[in-house]
């Protein structure tokens, strides 16, 4: 047999392992979705409080984000197919813990709170070894294509779950949701016990195997010796703060103008508009430049910020909803091919893990300055006799949720400034040029053999 059928043999196997794995990863994400749904509708109506409501979102992120890094650097020594095996079970077992507290009538809030950090501690070990592993299976040139794949999965159960958990509510009650979600995690571990996934050979990780604090620095030393991932990473980083803010001012700036039936169908909307993006990408595969996909679907998120808070209409603000989440996968597909394609693949468990821990930093502090930059600043600027409401407000409107909507404005613009001033840094705009590839350890053909330097990680040469 020639090699090229060999190569082709190898490919199209790992492609089929990569598709088993995403159906069982969409069931599981839709589960989840079910059940987050499910368990924060019981804590609001068995507390009546927001604050205790929001808690959930807090021990569902925290966890997550204070353990990735560690995390990554454990995967990148571990079995990444056992890694996300047990990570389902986990999440499987609290979720009926949950089912069977439940229906004992023995269920506390506190019991959500500790399962739902217990899941995130799981989800922080999966997300990083089920892109690491994507890298392993999927030949380069179609990376964008599964990364827009991986977001289709993300969009179909941000869409279903909601819709689908309110109708179950009223038919099997939330055990009967929880236990459905344990099956979907059954699933997703059936699929991995019945694939394999291969294991890339230690070279570059030998630089971080001294101990397991110096593996964790030895992600962000990887980044930070090429400008051009650094820069990549600062780039998401910040605009994550930025989007931070807009999504948790969607609910209050809609709720100004319109009932709660309005807002679910706007966010409905958006859910929507993140799917198409998603298929788009899944049949488009990407710009060749992928970089140019990042910048300029990020751009034109940012231009949609922008509309959807220039005038008090839902219907405005529906439409800007859609448009923007129909780019957010396209810059997220393509964001994350760069990565898989300019890491290191036995380093890519610490570095996306490191990259990701970043970007979810700034989610909690956008969280945190919206509400006092809302009440304190740009709602009475626009009241009705307010600062700007003989101005600006002649333009946009005055009273409730014209302050949001001026503040959304001001992000799209944000957006745009920071898409241009990264454009502007070579070392990002060339990465893909001037970065040359790690290795593509899926695709059979040459590879490239990567050791570890005093100064960091060279490529020396390619074996076949």
């Amino acid at each position: 047999m020639t090699t090229s059928a060999t190569t082709h043999r190898s490919t199209a196997h790992n492609l089929r392992t990569f598709l088993l794995i995403w159906l069982g990863q969409v069931f599981s994400l839709t589960g989840s979705g079910l059940t987050g749904f499910a368990l924060g509708l019981w804590v609001y109506q068995q507390t009546g409080s927001v604050t205790q409501f929001a808690y959930i979102s807090v021990a569902t992120l925290l966890p997550q984000m204070l353990l990735t890094p560690f995390a990554g650097a454990l995967i990148d020594r571990w079995d990444r197919r056992l890694v996300m095996a047990v990570c389902n079970l986990v999440a499987g077992v609290t979720t009926c813990a949950f089912a069977w507290l439940n229906f004992s009538e023995l269920l506390l809030v506190w019991h959500i709170y500790l399962g739902m950090s217990l899941i995130s501690c799981s989800n922080a070990f999966l997300l990083p070894a089920y892109y690491a592993s994507t890298t392993l299976l999927v030949p380069q040139d179609q990376r964008g294509r599964v990364n827009g794949m991986v977001q289709l999965g993300q969009a179909a159960a941000q869409i279903v779950a909601p819709v689908l958990a309110g109708l179950l509510l009223v038919t099997i009650d939330i055990s009967g949701i929880l236990l459905l979600d344990f099956g979907s995690y059954l699933f997703a571990l059936t699929t991995l016990l019945l694939v394999r996934i291969p294991r890339p050979e230690a070279n570059a990780a030998q630089s971080g195997q001294s101990s397991l604090l110096g593996e964790v620095a030895y992600g962000w030393r990887y980044i930070s010796e090429r400008p051009g991932l650094l820069g990549l990473m600062l780039f998401i980083t910040v605009s994550n703060f930025v989007l931070g803010i807009v999504s948790v001012l969607v609910t209050p700036l809609v709720m100004a103008i319109a009932s709660p039936s309005v807002l679910g169908t706007v966010l409905s909307v958006g859910g929507c508009g993140m799917l198409i993006g998603s298929i788009v990408m899944s049949v488009w595969g990407g710009p060749n430049r992928r970089i140019a996909g990042v910048l300029g679907f990020m751009l034109l998120g940012g231009l949609f910020i922008l509309i959807g808070g220039s005038a008090p209409s839902p219907i405005v603000i529906g439409a800007a909803a859609f448009c923007f989440f129909f780019c957010l996968p396209i810059v997220n597909s393509c964001n994350i091919a760069i990565m898989q394609s300019k890491v290191a693949v036995d380093v890519q468990g610490r570095v996306f893990a490191f990259s990701g821990m970043l970007a979810n930093l700034a989610m909690p502090v956008a969280f945190v300055v919206a509400g006092p930059l809302v009440d304190r600043v740009f709602e009475p600027l626009l009241a009705v006799r307010g600062p700007l409401a003989s101005t600006v407000g002649t333009v946009i409107g005055v009273g409730p949720g014209r302050g949001i909507g001026l503040l959304f404005m001001l992000l799209g613009a944000a957006i745009a400034l920071i898409v241009g001033g990264s454009y502007l840094y070579r070392p990002l705009r060339e990465i893909e040029r001037e970065l040359p590839d790690a290795e593509d350890a899926s695709s059979g053909d040459k590879i490239a053999v990567v050791k570890a330097g005093p100064d960091g990680l060279v490529i020396v040469g390619s074996e076949g």
